[in-house]
């Protein structure tokens, strides 16, 4: 690695920017953020950035707009020292989920995050699993959108399950359920669902076989896990073995964890790109794996101005 690089972070996970610096035998930069007595966020930069390469990793997880501004104030001071690249790594980006109109008299907020970023600074952005893959195009500014699915394939092939089938939340996750069916070389089904307001959703219907076999959910979040707990019904009471769930960013609010603990999945694997915290780290049926090779490989790959490609699964 060039002498040229430097990883900082803010609070959002100060444990995941920990272990991509290992995995690219980097000391972590030094930065500090703190509050005034008043909650406004005070940022300073602890080594000579002038010239150099930087990249900020920040999840814009709970407390949601005090780490999304943590991000913006770390990269205006980035922007304010001379640094020659900012590239804000990006691993939950917040707000995704606002990502086009389906109402009138609302907003898009996941474009909005984006301009706000760009504003700030950053002249690249680095991201896994992003909710909705539009939200590259928000962007005037290169994107790295990364997939989890590497790790979560990887886990897989160790459990070996006998007679998978991979189970798509939503019409809008049939793309990424097949990724993962072709892979496994495991069969495919879908949950037909009604959304009634934002974080409820009632599973109606499953499209697809899965009598008899172990049920596989991807999806890229879960929040209070009302879907997906849902849905795990669904489909044991069509018959299903089994039921596991994959998702990249454990938002796990509200009643998530009594939810998932009263629950018939029998496990629900996520990602570190948000850390746990309370129940969620001592629950039973969450598993936790890291992204951290992952992100760092990109970082080391976008330093180098190497290929980043063969890392889109």
């Amino acid at each position: 690695m060039r002498n040229d690089l430097i990883i900082t972070t803010g609070n959002s996970n100060p444990g995941l920017a920990e272990e991509i610096c290992k995995y690219l035998f980097q000391p972590l930069g030094t930065s500090h953020v703190r509050r005034f007595s008043d909650g406004e966020v005070f940022v300073e930069l602890g080594e000579n950035v002038r010239g150099r390469d930087v990249y900020v990793i920040q999840s814009t997880c709970s407390p949601v707009n005090d780490n999304l501004m943590e991000l913006l104030i770390l990269m205006d001071a980035l922007k304010r020292a001379s640094a020659r690249r900012i590239t804000a790594v990006v691993p939950y980006y917040g707000y995704a989920r606002q990502d086009r109109k389906v109402a009138p008299r609302v907003p898009i907020s996941a474009k909005l995050i984006a301009d706000l970023l760009t504003a700030a600074g950053a002249q690249r952005v680095l991201s896994l699993d992003l909710h909705a893959g539009q939200i590259q195009g928000f962007f005037n500014i290169p994107v790295d959108h990364l997939f989890a699915a590497p790790v979560f394939l990887q886990y897989l092939r160790d459990l070996d399950l006998e007679n998978p089938v991979i189970v798509s939340p939503d019409a809008g996750g049939v793309e990424r359920a097949w990724a993962y069916g072709k892979r496994l070389n495991a069969t495919m089904a879908i949950i037909d669902k009604r959304r009634e307001k934002p974080n409820e959703a009632k599973a109606m219907s499953i499209v697809g076989d899965v009598r008899g076999k172990t049920a596989v959910i991807v999806d890229d979040m879960v929040d209070t896990a009302g879907t997906l707990t849902q849905a795990a019904e669904t489909i044991m009471n069509q018959g299903a073995k089994e039921v596991i769930a994959l998702a990249t960013h454990p938002v796990l609010s509200g009643p998530a964890m009594e939810r998932i603990n009263n629950s018939v999945l029998k496990l629900v694997v996520v990602t570190n790109t948000i850390p746990l915290s309370g129940e969620a780290e001592t629950s039973d049926k969450i598993k936790v794996l890291s992204v951290a090779s992952l992100l760092g490989e990109a970082i080391r790959r976008i330093h180098q101005e190497d290929s980043v490609s063969s890392l889109f699964v």
